[in-house]
């Protein structure tokens, strides 16, 4: 005789209660600035792996090395901007903004 897997009940607990959830909270967050997914192996190992954000430049590992964190990143690429004349020019006429 074959066995049958055991009828689960499918309802949710009285004590988890949903109704104040909103739905796509952390969306927007999630989609722009990415997140990390974490895999807890049986062998005790993580296998980790971050999904990268609309917003967000993976550096190489030579570039790394020279900038560590977000505002090293940011202050040097404003100062390259700066040194772009043309570039700044545009972008400031584009916004409605005169120099």
């Amino acid at each position: 005789m074959a066995k049958t897997a055991p009828i689960v009940d499918d309802e949710l607990r009285p004590e988890y209660d949903l109704s104040g959830g909103v739905r796509g909270k952390h969306d927007k967050v999630l989609r722009e600035e990415g997140y990390t997914v974490r895999v807890y192996n049986d062998d005790g190992t993580v296998t980790e792996r971050r999904v990268a954000g609309e917003r967000m430049v993976m550096l190489e590992p030579d570039v790394y090395e020279y900038f560590s964190d977000a505002q090293a990143v940011s202050q040097a690429l404003r100062t390259l901007i700066s040194l772009v004349p043309e570039k700044r020019q545009v972008a400031a006429t584009t916004a409605g903004c005169t120099e």
